[in-house]
């Protein structure tokens, strides 16, 4: 036991005391968007006692199991990569020490509170033990780690990028998981997301005599209205429902409390589903912003990022879910499944952390879901598929 009276990795050998210490650990090191140099390299220190190889791309650390020693005419065992990044999102207001907390009649189960518990800490901790238990073992699969840094921050920066261009190896997997927060339910596919500044364009005048200009921020009422009755656009892919919304996310307008302001800033954020293009997603938000305001406008897209390919058909997966019997949906958002698949790999979201936790002040999660999601990954990389086909 620490002096704190966190249990340590050396209080036991068992599965669970070496998850929850893993996991309150990796909390227990900030590591803010922009700031994870401390968690890569705790990272980086702990995958070189494994044996794996081990790279660091900037903040960005990747580990591999040791190349195949085979005969050259065998075809290579396929690569499963265990995807996760290392930042959090600022804390907030509400959030406290990191701490285990036991459960009780009302909420049964132990948790781990903490910054970036659920998203993701937790799918850290995961990863580092499969390479602590498993780097050394005869696997199944080739098995590849990369932990990355920026991923809450804009497409643009994200460490995944340089990774994915400077190992080549990275190229050759045949599935990748990304270890965002799902609570165990395999997530395919991603919604692309679009940020677009439109402003609306009038003219100032005197407060005392509004007539002699036009108010930006009137003029936008049309638009604000059409966008709070805006449905959800429902689409069917791959046999899963993506549902697409606009919403407006920041607004700012007028520089003084007695002139007619003669800008209105609003930030749009489209969420498109899957097997469309960033350019259609962008004439379809021009489109609707059109329609819908009847002063000047002028519409700048400032962060793109596609949509995640939807990929239940990989030979890999189905192994991996005939296995482990995890439930199947939609991702309803963004994640780095989009980025994977743009350069060819096929890839799903699966973590242990919970969805509805992500984000939140004094974010949580289930110690039950991280042993879950060590176990499944642990089955898949070690077990012969046959043996645990249901009925056997």
């Amino acid at each position: 036991m620490r002096s704190d009276g966190l249990p340590s990795r050396a209080d036991g050998a068992g599965l669970e005391a070496a998850l929850v210490a893993e996991t309150l650990r990796l909390c227990e090191i900030p590591s803010v968007t922009g700031a994870e140099a401390a968690c890569a390299g705790y990272v980086e220190a702990e995958l070189r006692k494994t044996g794996l190889v081990v790279d660091r791309i900037g903040e960005t650390v990747l580990a591999r199991t040791r190349p195949d020693e085979q005969e050259p005419c065998l075809p290579l065992r396929p690569l499963v990569l265990l995807v996760g990044h290392t930042d959090t999102v600022p804390p907030k207001p509400g959030d406290g020490p990191t701490r285990l907390e036991v459960g009780t009649a009302v909420t049964p189960g132990a948790r781990i509170v903490g910054l970036g518990a659920s998203d993701m800490k937790c799918g850290l901790a995961v990863m580092l033990e499969v390479a602590r238990r498993l780097g050394a073992a005869p696997l199944r699969y080739r098995l590849g780690l990369v932990f990355y840094d920026k991923e809450e921050g804009p497409w643009a920066i994200s460490g995944l990028g340089p990774a994915l261009e400077q190992a080549a190896w990275l190229h050759e997997a045949g599935l990748a998981f990304c270890l965002e927060p799902s609570d165990n339910v395999v997530q395919v596919g991603c919604l692309g997301t679009l940020h677009a500044t439109v402003t609306l364009l009038g003219r100032a005048a005197h407060s005392a005599r509004p007539w002699q200009g036009t108010n930006a921020v009137h003029a936008a009422g049309r638009l604000l209205t059409a966008l709070g009755q805006r449905a959800p656009t429902d689409h069917i892919f791959g046999g899963h429902l993506y549902r697409e919304v606009i919403s407006a996310t920041l607004a700012q307008g007028g520089q003084t409390r007695n002139v007619i302001p003669d800008r209105f800033e609003l930030n749009l954020n489209f969420r498109f589903a899957p097997g469309r293009s960033v350019e259609s997603a962008e004439a379809d938000l021009v489109r609707f912003v059109r329609e819908n305001v009847d002063c000047g406008v002028t519409i700048d897209f400032i962060e793109r990022a596609p949509s995640g390919r939807v990929v239940t058909d990989n030979a890999l997966l189905q192994e991996f879910l005939a296995m482990n019997g995890n439930p199947v949906q939609a991702k309803q958002a963004w994640t780095d499944v989009a980025r994977l698949g743009q350069v060819g790999i096929d890839a799903v979201n699966l973590g242990p952390g919970e969805s509805a936790q992500a984000h939140q002040a004094g974010e949580s999660t289930a110690v039950g879901l991280i042993v879950e999601s060590y176990r499944q990954f642990e089955r898949f990389l070690l077990s012969n598929p046959e043996e645990l086909r249901p009925g056997r």
